[in-house]
């Protein structure tokens, strides 16, 4: 599948990959800067924003849509960054055709296993009524119970088109849903990628946890590990510029 795309810049490629409920449009601030020295391409994955829909959503295919872009575009070799789910599409990119792939960055997720966390979240999406008159004000509330954190609503409800009457999805949420035990999931995937890697995690994030890295090092063996301090999960939306402190020299 060749994915929608937001471009910006000129120089050495970078394809920037959105997390789970996310959008290209999430990197704007990090490709914005970036753009001053590369040409910076940030992808709409499969299932989400501007990009197809399908039934499959397992990581090999998932990669496998980012390098028919990647291709299509003539940006490849690039450094691909990737975050949560993102970066677990990164990983298995390099993994699958590490010749794509120049350098490999891996924000707060690992290649293992997760709980199932995020289900809740996707039934309450689903549940919400998309009747004419819907407000976000009426989603953000629906979400409440399932989703306790503001922000994180905020972060989904954007994913709302009202415009559209009625309100729709700019996710393929019943895709989504159907495909939350392989996305929690990492594949047994061959193969290593020997190249530079450069593995972040938020300080007050949980997701990337000691006992986690010799599995990135027998995949990554290049792979270093740096944090950025006082955020959580969403490290590049947090602290663009604790971010961009660890990637530009990386990238450079």
């Amino acid at each position: 599948m060749r994915l929608n795309l937001v471009e910006a810049g000129d120089g050495p490629p970078v394809i920037l990959l959105h997390g789970l409920f996310g959008s290209a449009q999430n990197w704007g601030a990090v490709q914005r800067h970036l753009a001053a020295r590369h040409r910076v391409l940030a992808l709409d994955l499969r299932n989400h924003g501007a990009s197809g829909r399908s039934h499959a959503m397992d990581y090999p295919a998932m990669a496998a849509d980012v390098a028919e872009t990647m291709r299509a575009m003539g940006a490849a070799p690039a450094a691909v960054v990737g975050h949560s789910m993102g970066g677990k599409v990164a990983m298995a990119l390099a993994l699958a055709e590490p010749a794509l792939v120049a350098r490999l960055v891996v924000v707060d997720i690992a290649p293992i296993p997760y709980p199932p966390a995020l289900r809740p979240y996707v039934a309450a999406m689903q549940a919400i009524p998309l009747r004419s008159g819907l407000t976000r004000r009426d989603a953000d509330a629906a979400l409440a119970a399932a989703v306790p954190e503001p922000g994180i609503r905020a972060f989904l409800v954007q994913n709302l088109r009202m415009q559209d009457d009625p309100p729709r999805w700019r996710l393929g949420i019943d895709e989504i849903a159907a495909a939350m035990p392989v996305l929690e999931d990492f594949p047994d995937l061959a193969g290593r990628y020997e190249g530079p890697a450069l593995v972040i995690n938020g300080e007050r994030s949980s997701y990337i946890q000691p006992d986690s890295h010799p599995r990135f090092e027998a995949l990554f063996p290049a792979a270093r590990f740096a944090t950025v301090p006082g955020v959580g999960h969403w490290v590049h939306a947090e602290s663009p510029s604790g971010f961009l402190a660890l990637i530009g020299p990386f990238l450079d």
